[in-house]
């Protein structure tokens, strides 16, 4: 667990020791301190697992959808939604009138709960959440401490079984997948590492609230052709030529929006894995950004979280149905075998395949929610990757920002122009139809 989570527990206990009974605005903004240092710590234990981009984003949306739920049976803030998500059934009365439930409490220990059966690591998860039933074990009545966690453990049952039924565990006995032919522009795995794909099957989970995966399937990529001149060769005659004249800010644009978690670095026979943040998280981390500088109730920002979460999730699971129906040839592999084969891109490739780009649809899809909430106009300051060794960004409203990091996939060298321009287009759908469904009277 990290240093400054330990700073972070031991100055709300001294906190709650000087002034037990501190006015509801201290305690409303140590609610939302902790709603946000929730959220970065499953973000860590998400990079410290090394999980995957689509399996980081599940891992995510069904702790807040426990959160969401229970919160809002509790308290008239925010509207109910889990009645719109595609196969939700459930349903529980709220707390009866004699018990005494703290809102802000059960949320956080229905995140708690939901998120340790989404993580790898449950003995990290756990330091973090000790931290949170010392907190509010300090701070609040023997009674009310108890009624909340029994009422969180409710509602994240429902969100469990609900999670249960979603397909995750079908895709897993799915067969191997079958790479293809390079000379039919089929993906193949890249070096350095040559790794199998990264979660072939993500197009077969339940979305969230896409009527289908195949709702917003774009059009097919441009047809593979290396005859000089044809469309697809001037495609990769672009990537080619403008990684090869990068100026220095599109080198920085290129690593900030990397969120690679699977670079691994190579001297010798000697390999080190980097471990970084998804792309997901990265949004998470904006949301985060965006929930503080407005200086947003605890509420307002549970929300901010999940609408963006389910974006995420949606996004995910639509743009990796198309990655594995169009099974698209990376830039790199086109490059090395017709073009160059000393050419590396700036970033590593990812393993999977090219079309559509992942980081043009989910941070599309996240930027448009960000801002049906927030605004257009919010000028923020990005930190998120300062921690990875990656300066701040500056960005004058989320879409600038989504629309820098779909950019960047070019400059990386590690996409093809229409996956991105076809990508920024199906976040842009995914987005309405999340919107759409989650504020449906």
């Amino acid at each position: 667990m990290r240093y400054h989570s330990i700073i972070f527990i031991l100055l709300g206990l001294a906190m709650g020791s000087c002034e037990s009974s501190s006015d509801r605005g201290d305690k409303q903004l140590e609610d939302r301190a902790y709603l946000h240092e929730s959220v970065k710590e499953l973000m860590d234990v998400h990079v410290y697992d090394i999980t995957s981009p689509p399996l980081a984003s599940r891992s995510m949306v069904y702790p807040l959808l426990s959160a969401y739920y229970c919160y809002a049976l509790t308290n008239e803030e925010l509207p109910l939604i889990a009645h719109h998500l595609n196969d939700w059934n459930a349903h529980i009365p709220k707390p009866s009138p004699e018990s005494d439930v703290h809102a802000e409490w059960a949320a956080l220990a229905a995140f708690a709960i939901t998120a340790e059966k989404h993580v790898y690591s449950q003995g990290l998860w756990k330091s973090w959440t000790d931290s949170l039933h010392a907190y509010y074990r300090t701070h609040l009545s023997e009674a009310m401490y108890a009624d909340s966690y029994a009422w969180a453990e409710r509602c994240a049952a429902l969100v469990n079984d609900y999670a249960a039924a979603d397909g995750l565990k079908e895709i897993r006995t799915q067969p191997k997948y079958t790479t293809g032919k390079v000379t039919e522009g089929q993906w193949m795995p890249t070096p350095p590492n040559y790794m199998d794909p990264i979660e072939p099957h993500w197009g077969d989970l339940r979305p969230f609230t896409l009527d289908s995966v195949e709702q917003y399937a774009p059009p097919p990529p441009t047809p593979f052709d290396m005859t000089e001149g044809s469309p697809f060769y001037r495609e990769a005659e672009e990537v080619y030529e403008v990684v090869n004249e990068l100026s220095v800010e599109e080198r920085e644009i290129a690593a900030f929006w990397d969120c690679n978690p699977y670079v691994v670095l190579h001297k010798g026979h000697f390999m080190q894995p980097v471990k970084k943040i998804t792309p997901g998280g990265h949004w998470m981390g904006i949301t985060r950004i965006a929930c503080r500088d407005n200086d947003l109730s605890f509420g307002a920002s549970l929300q901010a979280y999940t609408y963006t979460a389910i974006a995420l999730a949606d996004a995910f699971i639509s743009c990796w149905d198309e990655k594995y129906r169009s099974q698209y040839i990376r830039p790199e592999t086109v490059i090395n075998t017709f073009m160059d084969q000393k050419w590396v891109p700036v970033l590593q490739t990812p393993p999977f395949p090219e079309y559509t780009s992942g980081h043009s649809v989910i941070s599309t899809a996240a930027a448009r929610v960000l801002t049906h909430l927030i605004g257009d106009d919010f000028d923020y300051v990005d930190n998120v990757e300062v921690e990875f060794g990656l300066p701040e960004r500056q960005f004058p409203s989320f879409l600038a920002a989504s629309q820098e990091a779909a950019e960047s996939r070019i400059y990386g060298g590690i996409h093809f122009r229409p996956a991105v321009e076809q990508g920024i287009l199906q976040g842009h759908k995914i987005a309405d139809q999340v919107i759409q469904t989650l504020e449906d009277e």
